[in-house]
């Protein structure tokens, strides 16, 4: 934690490659400055000197102190001023806490150099005279940033997962950073791309980056994705609620979209088609979870009758979610849970 006691103005910098944008704050909050500065030394060594004279002791903070940041901080150091370094990741989190969405360079300058009035444990101290040992000190807290960024979008993954297949996220949350689940991911991208793709293919994907744990992994993989995941069973109880709005089986396929519905023109028919109509994101939560049951016995017996009748793959998942329609309804009717039924008995 840098000591702040005795600054008296806090400058933020949001650098640039040809220039900055510089915002000073008072101890007390008021703004002293707030200008874009060329990147060059006699207009920075100008605004410095002034701030000075004028105010007493200056705070230079910067959101990069490398590359692009390093002029500034070289003409701070020879001005006298003392100088601090505001991490990208901090200074994100620190932005949601300021008014107004707009992102621009003047607004960035003042959260730093405000940040830096009011938290000033967030700051990182690059006052060293060694040299070596400040670029040492910069390069790990670089490595800080990084690794708090990987962990970042590292939890995003994993709840993004949840939300889509908790099952799945079981077997890839914790192996996310493994070449291998990343690989498979890359390749495939969702759960329905695993399945499709099948043992073989994932194989092929995974054996070269884990030629330990390959066998295990797409075994996993394969075998964690028999239920739906909670979105999926949100939306469902969202729009459906008890069922009591519904007095059919039927209706709440209608409200769905899940009832085929017949076109005719004149003397001619075309024979039934899926609904254009009905609630989409209902729709689309049923079908998700009949494309999710097809490793239920019951449901692939369904399914596979369903094709062998002449209908494509999605017309047969529709035949399903259908069919789901009616087990959901009776489950919320008698309030009770779903049993599996044994494939030779459904019809």
């Amino acid at each position: 934690m840098i000591d702040t006691g005795d600054v008296d103005v806090f400058l933020g910098l949001d650098v640039g490659k040809g220039e900055h944008h510089g915002t000073a704050v008072t101890r007390t909050g008021k703004r002293v400055f707030d200008k874009r500065l060329p990147n060059s030394e006699p207009k920075m060594r100008a605004v410095l000197d002034k701030l000075t004279a004028k105010h007493g002791t200056v705070l230079v903070i910067v959101d990069q102190p490398a590359s692009i940041g390093a002029l500034p901080l070289a003409v701070a150091r020879d001005a006298g001023c003392r100088v601090a370094y505001l991490s990208g990741l901090t200074m994100r989190r620190i932005t949601d806490l300021y008014p107004g969405e707009a992102k621009t360079d003047a607004r960035d300058a003042f959260v730093i150099a405000d940040a830096a009035r009011t938290v000033p444990h967030t700051l990182r101290g690059i006052e060293f005279t060694d040299e070596t040992i400040a670029e040492l000190e910069m390069i790990v807290g670089f490595d800080d940033d990084l690794a708090g960024e990987a962990t970042r979008i590292a939890n995003r993954l994993r709840g993004l997962l949840t939300q889509i297949h908790p099952h799945l996220e079981r077997v890839l949350g914790p192996r996310l950073d493994h070449p291998a689940v990343q690989a498979l991911l890359e390749r495939f991208g969702s759960p329905a791309a695993l399945r499709k793709a099948g043992r073989r293919r994932l194989l092929g994907v995974a054996r070269p980056l884990a030629p330990r744990m390959f066998e295990r992994l797409v075994g996993d993989i394969l075998t964690s994705m028999p239920g739906i995941g909670t979105r999926t069973g949100a939306r469902v109880l969202i729009d459906v609620g008890d069922a009591s709005a519904f007095p059919t089986a039927a209706h709440l396929a209608s409200y769905a979209g899940l009832a085929p519905a017949t076109r005719s023109s004149g003397s001619s028919i075309r024979g039934e088609q899926p609904s254009r109509r009905g609630n989409k994101q209902l729709k689309r939560a049923f079908f998700l979870a009949a494309f999710a049951s097809l490793s239920d016995p019951a449901s692939r017996t369904y399914y596979d009758k369903k094709i062998s009748q002449g209908k494509r793959h999605t017309q047969a998942l529709l035949c399903l979610a259908r069919r789901r329609v009616d087990v959901l309804f009776a489950m919320l009717r008698d309030g009770t849970f779903y049993q599996s039924r044994p494939a030779d008995v459904v019809s």
